[in-house]
């Protein structure tokens, strides 16, 4: 049954929230003696996030009674509180996300800075690195080509000197050679001189013999005669 309003004592407190505004009703003792107040002084004043007197006045219209729709509105507010705070749980404050972000931020510029300075000190060793193989590679090959220059130098030292002791050795031999020439041609010579003295003394001897045979002969034949 719903009261008369103008029976009721109303005491209406309110309080921004949102662009909203709660009250809270005190119903009269004298009218609603045995009942339990809707306010509680001693507690401290809670935000209903919505207008508690147009909710419970709008419950009252459809006929419900002024129990009912104090009830019905306390598990109402305290749904939507419950609600709130756990929504309030997963949110963050303004300030606490634009400090996490301007954390983010300066993470973000830290990290990139350390990444920059570690690319250009990787650069910077890199290049070092391939200047330093580069000129190794330089030293290297000035190193392979004095060695080789040295051993081919060495090598038409070699085959000069090869060459100088061959032809050295071919005189040597060309003039053994001579020199054996020589020699057997004396020696022929002196044979060829013997030779022609044996056949002189040879035909002195067979002169001799034909004279002495025909001495024979002839002295023989004288005799025979």
């Amino acid at each position: 049954m719903a009261l008369p309003t103008a029976s009721m004592a109303i005491s209406r407190s309110l309080v921004p929230r949102v662009g909203l505004y709660s009250s809270h009703f005190r119903p009269a003792a004298s009218r609603l003696s045995g009942r339990r107040p809707f306010s509680a002084t001693a507690k401290p004043q809670r935000d209903h996030h919505f207008d508690t007197l147009k909710f419970v006045e709008r419950l009252q219209s459809e006929g419900f009674t002024e129990e009912q729709s104090v009830a019905m509105m306390k598990v109402l507010s305290d749904v939507i509180e419950e609600s709130i705070q756990n929504l309030t749980r997963t949110m963050v404050l303004r300030e606490d996300q634009e400090r996490a972000t301007y954390t983010q931020k300066v993470d973000f510029a830290k990290l990139r800075s350390e990444l920059l300075t570690a690319d250009s000190t990787e650069s910077s060793l890199t290049r070092a690195s391939h200047e330093r193989l580069t000129n190794e590679l330089a030293k290297l090959n000035s190193r392979l080509r004095d060695e080789i220059s040295r051993t081919q130098a060495s090598v038409r030292l070699d085959l000069n000197l090869e060459k100088g002791r061959i032809r050295e050795e071919a005189n040597v031999q060309e003039l053994k050679i001579k020199e054996t020439e020589t020699r057997i041609e004396q020696e022929t010579a002196v044979l060829r001189e013997r030779l022609e003295a044996v056949k002189f003394s040879t035909l002195q001897w067979l002169m001799g013999v034909c004279t002495g045979t025909a001495a024979l002969i002839l002295g023989a034949w004288r005799l025979l005669m």
